[in-house]
């Protein structure tokens, strides 16, 4: 059994499952915000034999023990029953839930995409650019602080368009976009007090997405330079100039060290290549999303994704 963490119209997931099911392998999809308000779990340890992870959801009851890979991609936060009101007892239930539910996952004789422990430790950019420079990667002249005096000093040095701010995640209820640091921005500076901000050194160049499934490296080029914001790619992927590329075999075993150093066996990275051909690390995510880039350049992601959960699955 193959068991995914996800939740309902996740398109990436989608696609995997229905390659998997196609293969006849036995997948179950586990949304965490069914829990607890409409989904149940009972969780056993008798005085002899093995434990029981049992759950059940509108598709039935699962044994959870069975599962023999488990992918860990993408997660909603759990959901209380509207009949609890008082909001005390709404967060100590959710973090009942969440204990209960956190600790099962992590006692699952089953192989994970990514491992839960490392995921969650990637998923800090800080860490990142750290283990990055350890491998030989180069990564652009950063800040981080919620210092005004240390940030207005770095845009001083740098100067005006030669430095974007960035967020530390891509949230859906607070998406903000990597934009160059204005005069306006400065003006404003003092409001960096109330949360640490990434400044960092912008670098001109073309865009690369490379997605490491495994010890599958996949590279495609996203050329924004002459659409209409390309400061961040993201903002214009319909505009940009998408293809396959092959890396540097140096750069490339570079990626995988980070990715194992990281504990990774799924990473999205973002790097750019600069005119002069030096390539620069941005960050990993360890769920990105890959599939505006196998649809642009036919880049067999999807299935490389369906194989590495069904090789950890086993017979």
């Amino acid at each position: 059994m193959i068991l995914v963490i996800s939740y309902p119209g996740e398109d990436h997931t989608e696609e995997v499952v229905r390659r998997l099911e196609s293969r006849g392998r036995r997948v179950v999809p586990i949304d965490l915000s069914d829990f607890p308000s409409r989904a149940s779990l009972r969780l056993e340890w008798a005085a002899d034999g093995e434990p029981a992870y049992l759950v059940e959801d509108s598709r039935g009851a699962t044994d959870l023990s069975a599962a023999r890979a488990g992918w860990w991609r993408r997660i909603r936060p759990h959901e209380v029953a509207p009949a609890v009101a008082d909001p005390s007892y709404r967060a100590f239930a959710a973090s009942e839930t969440s204990q209960a539910i956190q600790g099962v996952l992590d006692a699952l004789p089953c192989r994970w995409v990514n491992p839960r422990a490392a995921d969650a430790a990637a998923h800090h950019k800080t860490l990142q650019w750290t283990v990055a420079r350890q491998v030989g990667l180069k990564v652009p002249r950063t800040l981080v602080t919620n210092c005004p005096r240390a940030a207005r000093a770095f845009v001083d040095e740098l100067g005006l368009g030669r430095v974007v701010v960035k967020a530390f995640l891509a949230m859906l209820e607070a998406w903000r976009e990597t934009r160059l640091v204005t005069r306006d921005d400065l003006d404003r500076i003092e409001l960096v007090r109330y949360a640490p901000v990434i400044l960092q050194e912008f670098v001109p160049g073309v865009d690369l997405r490379i997605t490491i499934v495994g010890e599958q490296v996949f590279a495609a080029e996203i050329d924004a330079r002459r659409t209409s914001y390309p400061v961040d790619m993201r903002m214009v992927i319909g505009e940009s100039d998408v293809r396959a590329v092959a890396l540097p075999a140096e750069l490339q075993a570079a990626l995988l060290r980070l990715q194992r150093r990281l504990g990774l066996s799924y990473g999205a990275i973002d790097m750019r290549r600069t005119a002069e051909g030096e390539y620069v690390f941005f960050e990993v995510n360890p769920a990105g999303q890959w599939l505006f880039v196998e649809r642009r350049t036919g880049l067999p992601i999807s299935q490389a994704v369906a194989d590495l959960l069904a090789r950890l699955a086993g017979a």
